[in-house]
C-alpha cells in the first residue's frame, strides 16, 4: 500500500525555521521525482519545490528561494524540506508529490503557521 506521510509541521514565529519530513513506502522512492507543494487557506496549490530522482537537480518558486532547501534520502524513502527565515506569508498546508511515469502520489499533509 503506498504511503506518503508528512511530520514536521506546526507553530513558528516569523524569522523562524521549521523541518518537514515525508515518510514513504509502498512504491520505489528512487524512481520518483519529488516535491512539496503548499496550499494557503481559500487559496490555490503551489509548487515549493522539487527534486530530481538522484537528488541532484532542485527548483525552488521564487517566494522560497534562498530560504527552503528541498533534500531526498533514497536510501531511508524520505523526503525534507528545510525552511528558513519563515513569514507569516509561509503559513499553508504542506503536502509531499510523487511523480514519475508508473504514475503518482500525494500526502495528507501538514499545517505550518508562521505567527507571533
Amino acid at each position: 500500500q503506498v504511503q506518503l506521510v508528512e511530520s514536521g509541521g506546526g507553530l513558528v514565529q516569523p524569522g523562524g525555521s521549521l523541518r518537514l519530513s515525508c515518510t514513504t513506502a509502498g512504491f520505489t522512492f528512487s524512481y520518483y521525482i519529488m516535491a512539496w507543494y503548499r496550499q494557503p487557506r481559500g487559496k490555490e496549490r503551489e509548487l515549493v519545490a522539487a527534486v530530481s530522482t538522484d537528488g541532484g537537480r532542485t527548483n525552488y518558486a521564487d517566494s522560497v528561494k534562498g530560504r527552503f532547501t528541498i533534500s531526498r534520502d533514497n536510501g531511508k524513502s524520505t523526503l525534507y524540506l528545510h525552511m528558513n527565515s519563515l513569514k507569516p506569508e509561509d503559513t499553508a498546508v504542506y503536502s509531499c508529490h510523487a511523480y514519475s511515469t508508473f504514475g503518482d502520489y500525494w500526502g495528507q499533509g501538514t499545517q505550518v503557521t508562521v505567527s507571533s
